[in-house]
This record gives C-alpha cells, structure tokens and sequence, in this order.
C-alpha cells in the first residue's frame, strides 16, 4: 500500500524549515509557501514593502523626499540602530533575547565621556574614547553571557537586569548630567563625508558585513543556527553550546559600545538616556527581517531591510507632518503581520529548551 499522508501536515525540508508536503490537489499552495519560506522569498517581500514606502513617500512629499540629502537622513537614522540590530539578529538566531543593548549603549555613551577618560585622550589620542566605549560594551555583554550560559538563567530575566543596571550605573556616574565630547579631532571624524557619505553609514554598513560573513561563512554562523534550531541536538554535536552562547551576548554588547562611539560623534554628548527602548526598535526590525522569535532562521540582509523599512516610515510620517502616536500604531501593525506571516510561512521545528 502507498503511504498516506495527512492534509495540512508538515515535512521537513532540506534547509530545516517545516514547509508542506507535497499534494497534488494543491500544489501551487505547497510552491508558494516554499517559495515564501525561503531566504529569497523573504527578502524579495522585504524589498517589496521597502518600494511600496518609497513610493508613497515620493508620491505625498514630492519636493524633498527622493533628495540625496533626504535619503542619506534616512541611512543616518537607521545607522545606530542597525548596529544594534546586527548583534541582537544573532542572539536571537539562536534563541535567545537581549534586552540590555540600549541601556548598555548609554552606559558606554557615558564612560567614554567621563573627565578621566578625556584627559586620558587627550595625553594619548581619542581612539582611548573608543576603546573604552568598546570595552564596555563587550564586558556587559560578556556578563549577560555567562549569567545565561553557565548561571543557567532565563536570557528575558537577566538581560532585563542588566538593562536596569546598566542604565542606573550610567546615571550615577553621570550625576545625572549630559557629559560633553571636547576632543574636536575625534567629532571632526565621526562626521566626515567619505564620497559624500556620512561616516555613522559606512559604519553601518561594516558592521553589517562582517555580520554576513560571520553567519554565512564561517563554522560560528552555522553553529549558532544549529543551536537556535535545537539546543540539545547541537550539544550532541559537539558544539560547546554554553560558551558559543557567551560570545554571542558578548557580540551584542559590542554592537552596543560601538553604536555608543556612534552616537557621541553625533550628539557631541554621552547621557545615561542615550539608547533608551532602542533595544525594542533593534528587536523589531529583526523580528520584521525574517528572524525566527524561536530561533534557527535568520538573515543579515533581513535585518537590514529590516531597519530600513522601519526607518524609511517614520520619515514619510515626518516628511507629512503626520502624528507620532500613528506611527507607533502603524509600527505595532507591521510587527504583528510580520509575526502572523512568520507562522503562516515558516513554521519552526521543535528544539529543546
């Protein structure tokens, strides 16, 4: 007797996605949701809504918002904040969650700027600045990581404290105050025009590739899908899964402090209010990327669409002096829809916890 198969139920497909069997009956069902389920499928719709906001703006605001100085407004805005989406696409390829990367970046906005570490630069050079941002930002993240991995604690629980920890310790070493950038050298460089572009979008633009590179071409991108998609089996694998965790936080504390030497070349400032719910817009664009929330799917190029989809909307809501309170329903729309088509297309297959 030929095998039965039961409507509606799923196989596994090469890459590891769950997608539908094929059925004769409904065959173009089965392409599209295989279609769908797949990194071109996902980016193309990606680059599709990217269009459609294009046209929209192009269409309600004529006169500015296909002008060079305009789109390069967008790509600024979206630098800081992509970034941060670069390392969180990690941590929660693998099915994790980091809550902690905009109060780490204020903390890191406010080290940088302390007296000391001014004076420091002074002696020596502004880089100081930067390796100290970095530094912090790596450190916080390394302690998200070890408090999950090895302290076995849920990553929601301790990113969130980290979150309040970080973000009370920038105020405290900040008295509350804004501290100012004085070191002009290092200002003048953080807003240089390399072939007209801004010095904040070409470092977007690094970050984002050497993110690609990790997670495509190297055996630390293939070993954090493998845990995002089933924990226990990655174990058996031979994958060191606790410290592989640890360095993947550490990742995202990094994008953090580096986001942080970002945003005080831009502001001219570090604040302990720097970064405030920017981990929810990093969040967003991940999860509106193509990132599977369980882990064990995800992209780069998703991401990236991602920032710019979000960022691109809230320029067409500037450019139409349109309400902020809109644009957060709107967003809010956008996530959930991203989330509904997630589990229409790409339904996950189970891992263990």
């Amino acid at each position: 007797m030929s095998e039965q198969t039961t409507p509606g139920a799923e196989v596994a497909a090469p890459n590891g996605d769950l997608v539908a069997p094929a059925d004769d009956s409904a065959p173009r069902n089965s392409g599209v949701q295989r279609f769908f389920s797949g990194s071109i499928g996902r980016n193309l719709g990606l680059v599709l809504a990217l269009i459609v906001l294009v046209v929209v703006g192009a269409v309600t605001a004529p006169d500015t918002f296909l002008s060079v100085s305009n789109v390069l407004t967008i790509l600024r805005a979206a630098s800081i904040v992509g970034v941060i989406s670069i390392g969180m696409t990690l941590v929660i390829i693998a099915g994790g969650i980091d809550l902690s990367v905009g109060s780490v970046m204020g903390l890191a906005s406010v080290v940088a700027a302390l007296a000391v570490v001014q004076d420091l630069a002074d002696q020596l050079h502004w880089i100081v600045m930067v390796v100290i941002a970095l530094a912090v930002g790596l450190a916080a993240g390394l302690v998200n990581g070890v408090v999950i991995a090895y302290g076995k604690v849920v990553a929601f629980m301790a990113t969130l404290a980290m979150l309040v920890a970080a973000r009370g310790l920038a105020e405290i070493l900040a008295e509350r105050r804004t501290l100012q950038i004085g070191d002009r050298d290092f200002i003048t460089f953080m807003n240089l025009d390399i072939i007209g572009i801004d010095m904040l979008i070409w470092i977007f633009a690094i970050v984002a590739a050497l993110g690609w590179v990790i997670l495509n071409r190297t055996t630390f991108g293939r070993r954090t899908v493998a845990i995002g998609g089933n924990r226990e089996a990655a174990r058996l694998a031979g994958i060191n899964v606790k410290r592989h965790t640890m360095w993947l936080y550490a990742i995202a504390g990094l994008c953090a402090g580096i986001a942080a030497v970002m945003i005080l070349g831009r502001t001219t400032a570090g604040t302990s209010t720097h970064g405030t719910l920017l981990e929810l817009d990093a969040i967003a664009a991940v999860v509106v990327g193509g990132t599977l929330l369980a882990g064990g799917r995800g992209t780069i190029t998703g991401t990236v669409l991602g920032v710019l989809i979000f960022q691109t909307l809230t320029n067409v809501f500037v450019q139409n002096n349109l309400s902020s309170s809109v644009q957060a329903v709107v967003k809010g729309v956008i996530i959930v829809v991203a989330v509904l088509l997630q589990q229409r297309f790409a339904k996950p297959t189970g891992r263990s916890a």
